[in-house]
């Protein structure tokens, strides 16, 4: 294959003249577009536009990124998918005729102060028009429109970029969390080397953020692939299979920021706001893959409790109902199923439930529902490949039939039911190889595009029957803009075990690539962040050769305790609390599990005030570590911060009970014992199976919820503590150091700042917090010598378990100040 992937950058010839003068070519030599501190310059005799912020480039479109692919003829039977091409896979099927034509020659048509556009001569004959226009402050939106667009079948972008960037986004992946060096498909597609036996690209997303602070978007639904600096490493390719659809051309936009993780709010302001899920929803969320009936539900509601497990909601897979999908509970197994959730929500939990976009073939028991569906054409006018087990999706692009299934998703939402688990609705894939997996739809649209916009109909359809501020849609597939009805992303059945994308292993005694367990699982959260899917939650414990045992199990819940989203479940149907031969669970466990879940609920309002600020500075609230600190120059796949503040290094390999972790520059306290570490350098720290490395940032401040507090949800159960019942007295963790403020999603405000031989610590109320505030220190050497508050002395309690019968005082013990003040403004000094 002849690829212009490979070809060598050109250095381009242009018409001799002065700025402003009119050469062979029209318009000016060289236009500037200003976008707040960001500019585009472009330079026709060098050939080049630049995105430049400051006096520094930080991406470069040559003449040659400007690329047209070319076929004998563009066939309408044929797939254009140019992902298996760019992969070099020996069974890509080459279209006839293929030729690539980057572009050669710039000239200037016509510019204005926010816009410009250029005609590009390509090799070959060809020319297009790129026109660029100023969207707002550091954002850029572009158009590559072919003037002849016959022979067309493929358009694409060759960015140039630095040579040692790194680059984050692009969706959901599994095999490492920089992009550098791999070709990246936007599409689901087969394969071979997957025990699953596809690339398991769910959420494919044609976004990537470069570390030097850049963002590409290109906002096409064809199909797609992006070479990331693995054919020339100055170069991110992407490409498009447009076909037919050639001649619409392609929009793209350049994003700038400061910071790289600044990047996706540019993102956000193009495709929208992220929809926040429910406070609940952050969870801990607790499942089973079958439930037996309606009282083993109750039994494990009563078991939660009872065990003082932290936990505010759950929900319910298949199968409950009596068939995929009848809108109803199955009368054997759940005689009450109405009475069921009425109880769940009595005990400070909100109910979930699996959910697909079929109606199953085989059942009798949906038939009325099919007949119904056929006879009113709510199916697809054709359907290709199905990869699901129950038969065609319902045509969402029908509006009648987007309504006739809303209507009966009500009956669900009426008795109670507050969000649901989407499954499947990847059946719309573009081909296999060469041939069209051909599909047709009500709205005209065909697989080329609704691989990627049927996700949008499917969750949407839910989305918009949940309250705003009260929804839960968990979803396995995404595409972009998706973000405004998804809550929270899942990344499908991961492998219960240890074992990295792609490692090999032996399944029924064959050996295949393995999907991945625990490290894919972090990996596809920390790129799912900065894609513009912020709240990411796996199966804790995997699910394909399910059950975990115990350090398996131990080690992902360590983990998603320090996420966004906190859910647990797996394929065996283990619970934490039942022990099996098979999964090793025990006692010891269970302490440890009650310990990480309390824990990932205490940092709601931590988590929460950075959800927050999603519609702010769009930043991801879990980030990985070389992009939240490009400046380190690595990029590991299991060292991540959470917010600004804490830094996990989690455990990802097997019978490890040490690991060395990268600090950044600055001093780091050990959460759990207080230690201090020195940053700017790799530190070895033990990790044994009940301890996740977790370190706070000296300076840093992170609110938290009560050591009591058992859910987010409503509760009629006095014995329950609920956040909904009561905010209660708000807890801080610092680690004293420079000043510095947290201001919380509610407005309340925590300060602090360590003046040697005093630590001064403030706070302010929110309109929530305001029912007092309990400051916490932990690894502190000695008591202090005072503490005053408002100038007065507060009361030294004695012991910890003394301060929590008292309005204001103080206590220190074995290693740990606890400072107590009511609400109001306060104001406390501590003396060493």
């Amino acid at each position: 294959m002849r690829s212009w992937l490979l070809l060598p950058f050109v250095t381009l010839a242009a018409p001799g003249c002065s700025d402003g003068e009119e050469g062979d070519g029209p318009g000016p030599q060289t236009v500037t577009l200003i976008a707040g501190e960001t500019t585009l310059d472009i330079d026709t005799g060098r050939g080049s536009v630049e995105l430049r912020r400051g006096d520094v480039a930080i991406l470069t479109l040559p003449a040659d990124a400007f690329v047209l692919g070319s076929v004998a003829e563009v066939d309408d039977s044929a797939n254009y998918d140019p992902a298996p091409m760019m992969n070099h896979d020996p069974a890509a099927n080459e279209p006839e005729g293929l030729a690539w034509h980057p572009g050669s020659r710039l000239f200037v048509q016509q510019s204005t102060a926010t816009s410009v556009t250029l005609r590009v001569a390509h090799t070959g004959g060809f020319e297009s028009e790129a026109v660029f226009a100023v969207a707002a402050d550091d954002r850029i939106r572009a158009e590559l429109r072919p003037l002849a667009a016959e022979r067309l079948a493929y358009l694409g972008l060759s960015a140039q970029v630095g040579a040692d960037e790194a680059f984050y986004g692009l969706g959901e992946y599994f095999d490492s969390v920089n992009h550098r060096g791999k070709v990246r498909a936007m599409q689901l597609e087969a394969t071979g080397a997957l025990e699953s036996t596809n690339n398991e690209a769910h959420v494919p997303i044609p976004f990537v953020t470069g570390t030097r602070g850049f963002g590409l978007f290109v906002e096409n639904p064809y199909p797609a692939a992006f070479d990331v600096a693995k054919a020339e490493p100055d170069r991110v390719v992407a490409t498009f299979g447009t076909g037919l659809a050639s001649s619409e051309g392609l929009v793209f936009h350049l994003f700038a920021a400061a910071h790289p993780l600044d990047v996706t709010r540019h993102y956000y302001a193009v495709t929208g706001q992220p929809r926040l899920p429910a406070r609940w929803g952050l969870g801990p969320l607790v499942w089973r893959d079958e439930n037996d009936d309606q009282a083993q539900v109750e039994a494990d509601l009563a078991a939660i409790r009872s065990l003082d497990l932290a936990t505010s909601a759950i929900w319910i897979d298949r199968p409950y109902a009596t068939g995929v999908n009848t809108f109803d509970f199955d009368a054997k197994k759940f005689p009450d199923a109405k009475g069921m959730v009425a109880k769940a929500r009595a005990l400070g939990f909100r109910v979930s439930l699996w959910h697909t976009p079929y109606l199953d073939e085989k059942d009798p028991s949906t038939q009325s529902l099919r007949d119904e569906a056929k006879a009113k054409g709510y199916y697809p006018e054709q359907s290709g490949i199905l990869l699901n087990k129950w038969g065609k999706p319902i045509d969402l692009t029908n509006p009648a039939a987007f309504a006739w299934w809303q209507s009966w998703i009500q009956k669900y939402v009426d008795m109670g039911i507050e969000g649901f688990k989407l499954d499947y609705g990847e059946d719309v894939v573009p081909g296999i190889f060469g041939a069209r997996n051909v599909w047709r739809f009500a709205d005209g649209s065909d697989e080329r595009t609704m691989h990627a916009r049927f996700p949008l109909f499917y969750h949407s359809a839910y989305a918009e029957l949940l309250e705003d501020e009260g929804q839960f849609l968990l979803c396995r597939a995404g595409t972009y803009g998706d973000q405004k009805n998804v809550s929270v992303i899942w990344p499908g059945d991961l492998d219960a075990s240890f074992a990295k994308h792609g490692e090999q292993i032996t399944v029924d005694g064959k050996k295949a690539g393995a999907v991945g367990g625990l490290p894919a699982a972090l990996i596809a959260g920390l790129s799912l962040g900065p894609s513009g899917f912020p709240f990411f939650g796996s199966d804790t414990g995997g699910y394909r050769h399910s059950p975990p045992d115990k350090e398996l199990f131990t080690r992902w819940f360590q983990i998603t305790a320090l996420s966004p989203v906190m859910q647990i479940g797996t394929s065996t149907n283990d619970v934490a609390w039942e022990p099996t031969a098979e999964n090793g669970f025990d006692q010891e466990m269970l302490g440890w599990y009650r310990t990480y879940t309390r824990l990932h609920l205490r940092l709601f309002p931590y988590i929460w005030t950075y959800a927050q600020r999603l519609k702010i500075d769009g930043r991801p609230i879990q980030r990985a570590l070389g992009l939240a600190h490009p400046e380190l120059g690595e990029h590991p796949d299991d060292t991540f911060l959470l917010g600004d503040s804490l830094l996990v290094a989690p455990v990802v390999l097997r019978g490890k009970t040490t690991r060395d972790v990268m600090l950044p520059e600055g001093e780091w306290v050990d959460w759990w014992t207080g230690k201090a570490f020195t940053g700017g350098k790799t530190v070895s720290v033990a990790a044994p199976l009940d301890a996740l490395p977790l370190f706070l940032r000296q300076g840093g401040i992170v609110p938290l919820l009560r050591p009591t507090i058992d859910t987010l949800s409503p509760t009629t159960d006095a014995s329950v503590d609920s956040y909904a019942t009561t905010p209660g007295v708000l807890w801080v963790r610092i680690a004293p150091g420079p000043a510095s403020k947290f201001t919380l999603f509610d407005g309340a405000e925590i300060e602090q700042e360590d003046q040697g031989a005093t630590l001064s610590l403030a706070k302010t109320d929110g309109s929530e917090l305001k029912h007092g505030v309990v400051f916490e220190q932990v690894g502190v050497a000695k008591a202090p010598s005072a503490v005053t508050e408002g100038g007065q002395p507060l009361t030294n309690a004695g012991s910890l378990a003394a301060l929590e019968a008292t309005a204001s005082g103080w206590a220190f013990e074995q290693g740990v100040l606890l400072i107590k003040v009511p609400s109001g403004p306060r104001t406390v000094i501590v003396k060493y």
